[in-house]
């Protein structure tokens, strides 16, 4: 299974990591990055890249596209290459799938019209502009796509479709293996959880 993972600059890591660290311990799979270019691309706090060796047109049909979120995701809304890129690769992939403010750009693509997706909570009724149904859960899958939410889902994406992929065995061995059992020291990871003053700095640090 070759999984295709997109980059683009000012990418948030994580929402490409955690899957990464998933989907590559899975059996008879290639996790390879990809990118508009191959080369170095800069993440959104610019202190971190990652190498995409190949460039869109060097992996026509993946198993799995997956594509994450973060800043520099405003600059990849207009249609171009990456769209087109998209809706080609879509129409063969076993999954397409995202994390974060990554289902918007699949949203713009026109891939997810009709069906039910999630993102980050600072964008999720922005989906409803592209005719797509906003859900408020972690992991929402509909048909092949799979959406993950904000930043962190995209390990809790990735563990559920390893299951539906290579069975709830190795998906759980694979969540032993990373480690993956979250005790957040405070319970503000969401919009139900988190205090309107916690909200209010979230909004203003984001905005900055």
């Amino acid at each position: 299974m070759q999984v295709a993972i997109v980059l683009y600059p000012g990418f948030t890591s994580m929402d490409v990591i955690g899957p990464y660290e998933v989907f590559g311990r899975l059996p008879d799979t290639d996790v390879v990055f990809v990118a508009e270019r191959p080369g170095l691309v800069v993440n959104d706090l610019r202190s971190l890249s990652i190498n995409a060796v190949a460039g869109l047109a060097d992996v026509p049909s993946p198993d799995m596209v997956l594509i994450g979120g973060g800043p520099g995701q405003a600059g990849q809304m207009a249609d171009g290459n990456l769209h087109e890129w998209l809706r080609t690769v879509d129409r063969t992939s076993a999954w397409t799938t995202s994390v974060c403010t990554g289902s918007l750009i699949l949203a713009a693509a026109g891939v997810l019209k009709g069906r039910r997706a999630t993102t980050h909570w600072a964008m999720l009724e922005n989906l409803a502009e592209f005719g797509v149904t906003p859900s408020k859960e972690r992991v929402v899958i509909d048909g092949h796509y799979v959406t993950g939410a904000g930043v962190s889902a995209g390990i809790d994406m990735a563990l559920t479709l390893a299951g539906l992929i290579a069975g709830d065995d190795m998906a759980q061995t694979v969540q032993l293996i990373i480690e993956y059992a979250p005790q957040p020291p405070y319970h503000v990871g969401s919009l139900d959880t988190a205090p309107p003053e916690v909200v209010e700095n979230a909004w203003r640090v984001m905005s900055a």
